[in-house]
């Protein structure tokens, strides 16, 4: 999930940078497009604005009524969105000379709106003119001195600008959809084959976890490889330190029984005296509480191990067996019911805590112990998995009260039952320390239920 998380979330990230990138290229290319069809529009203009200028500059030009002869016939149509005009600004004089396309309209001042000169001394703008067409329009001002003070417009339909801008813009829309569709494909590509390395060792990791596996297996990118190869010098070392744990609390039970034997073998002849009953008491509760931590130690070792998975039904069935042949005198029947679940643990750990509260349930029961495995979510909105053991029996069963008492170390409900009283309260210690729990209620059949959950593998 999170592999395929992480691939998601890299093609969409590739795919934002994508797409905004070929948005901001579009809109680019398109300005510039559109900047280089105006200037081409306006060199047009500009050969008509020439030779405008020419004919007004001729010795009879002026005064000249003749159109100029531009060779575009477009400026004879009226209206024809092409045109020029040739205005005298002089005081005394408002001449006006213009295309016979113009009709009885006129051309606005580009000057009148403040748009400066070029470095030729022209300018170019957009304007409305006739019926409100939009105009490309170049404009020049020519001082002839005496001969008088001239401004010359040619003007252009900007229609073909527009035309020449929208066809572009339609080619790169296409060009560049069918880019985009390329790109996508070359990503998910990339992504999904580029991220499959990862997904072995995220496979591979799961099988380690689910204990299939011991270690990273197969060959990795040269990326990937220094990952892998550290992960499985981490396993080992883990390892390691399992084993030199296991072997150090070894070593210190057996250097802690021979003296603790000693003293109970010096103290035992002497059990008038109340110095060699002290003795023997407190060696009874050093040897229970050694005997105690040691195996929180070698538990706590035990869990530090990678991938240690059990089969629970196998486990509780032989357990069964065992029971039914230890209690075969009071003819107690033993039903295991389940399927298939996996304990994340010790199969030694897991056949303590179902025999002790197998045991206890046999002491108890008038004639039948059921005993139930499930695999279940113990939270809806988990996805974590718990195996769940259920042992039921027909017995008298227990107060609330009693069943606080019950998990109590040491503590016997009932002197007349053979045992310690350490059974339920080792079954609560295990637990814990698997991150399970045990819980005391009523069964069905009258008795005692005892509900364990555990990590389930």
């Amino acid at each position: 999930m999170r592999a395929n998380s992480l691939a998601l979330r890299l093609f969409l990230s590739a795919t934002a940078w994508a797409v905004v990138i070929l948005l901001i290229t579009g809109v680019v290319l398109s300005s510039l497009y559109q900047g280089a069809v105006e200037r081409a529009f306006d060199r047009r203009l500009g050969v008509y604005l020439r030779t405008l200028v020419a004919d007004v500059a001729a010795p009879d030009g002026p005064g000249d009524k003749t159109p100029p002869a531009l060779g575009e016939p477009l400026f004879e149509l009226p209206l024809s969105g092409w045109y020029w005009q040739v205005s005298r600004l002089d005081p005394n004089s408002m001449e006006v000379r213009a295309s016979r396309s113009l009709w009885d309209g006129g051309l606005p001042h580009l000057q009148d709106r403040g748009i400066a000169a070029g470095s030729d001394g022209s300018r170019e703008g957009y304007v409305i003119g006739p019926e409100d067409q939009k105009l490309r329009l170049v404009e020049r001002n020519i001082d002839f001195g005496n001969e008088g003070h001239y401004l010359i417009s040619v003007a252009g339909d900007a229609v073909e600008i527009a035309d020449e801008t929208r066809a572009f813009d339609q080619a790169l829309l296409i060009t560049f959809s069918i880019l985009a569709v390329v790109l996508l494909l070359t990503t998910m590509f990339q992504v999904r084959f580029g991220l499959a390395p990862l997904k072995r060792i995220t496979d591979s990791l799961a099988a380690i976890r689910a204990g299939t596996a011991e270690r990273l297996a197969g060959e990795f990118p040269v990326e990937i490889a220094p990952l892998a190869r550290e992960t499985n010098a981490l396993i080992d070392a883990n390892k390691e330190i399992v084993e030199r744990a296991r072997t150090h609390v070894g070593n210190l039970a057996h250097a802690l029984k021979t003296p603790l034997s000693v003293m109970v073998n010096e103290a035992t002849p002497r059990g008038g005296d109340p110095l060699a009953q002290k003795v023997l008491e407190q060696t009874a509760i050093m040897r229970d509480q050694v005997a105690r931590h040691l195996e929180r130690a070698r538990l706590a070792a035990r869990l530090t191990v990678i991938g240690t998975v059990t089969e629970v039904v196998p486990v509780v069935a032989a357990l069964a067996r065992t029971m039914e042949k230890i209690h075969r005198d009071r003819a107690i029947a033993i039903e295991v019911r389940g399927g298939e679940a996996r304990f994340r643990g010790e199969r030694a750990d897991l056949e303590e805590m179902v025999g002790n509260l197998v045991d206890n349930a046999c002491k108890w029961a008038a004639e039948k112990v059921v005993v139930e495995v499930l695999r279940e979510l113990p939270d809806p909105g988990s996805e974590k998995q718990v195996v769940r053991i259920v042992v039921d029996d027909d017995g008298r069963g227990l107060s609330p009260s009693e069943r606080e008492q019950a998990a109590k170390r040491g503590k016997r409900l009932d002197e007349t039952k053979p045992g310690s009283g350490l059974g339920l309260s080792i079954v609560v210690e295990l637990a814990a320390l698997y991150g399970g729990e045990l819980k005391l209620g009523t069964a069905p059949l009258g008795g005692l239920r005892a509900e364990l959950l555990l990590p389930a593998g």
